[in-house]
């Protein structure tokens, strides 16, 4: 979704006017709060909130089963070493 300066507004704006951009982003807008001239923190809407955790739930279960491929591949093509002598070899290096 594209921001436009409307979008854009003040931490003291947002104080004066939150029951108006209340109503804007439940009809779909979003709205970038700033303070001090910074980005401070956004508004949105609470179900596109939830779907933004859930499409951020699903990424994370998608890089994992990526590893887990990967970690498999490694199995079968014999890339593997005994866990034992790398938690040593760690050691070592952290005695220096």
């Amino acid at each position: 979704m594209a921001f436009s300066s409307r979008d854009v507004i003040s931490l003291s704006q947002a104080r004066a006017n939150l029951s108006a951009l209340a109503d804007q982003v439940k009809t779909g807008a979003e709205k970038i709060i700033t303070k001090n001239g910074e980005s401070y923190v956004a508004l949105v809407d609470a179900d596109r909130l939830d779907h933004y955790h859930r499409l951020e739930r699903e990424r994370i279960h998608l890089l994992l089963i990526d590893d887990a491929h990967k970690g498999l591949e490694d199995v079968i093509a014999g890339r593997t070493e005994d866990a034992r002598d790398v938690i040593d070899a760690l050691r070592l290096d952290r005695r220096g």
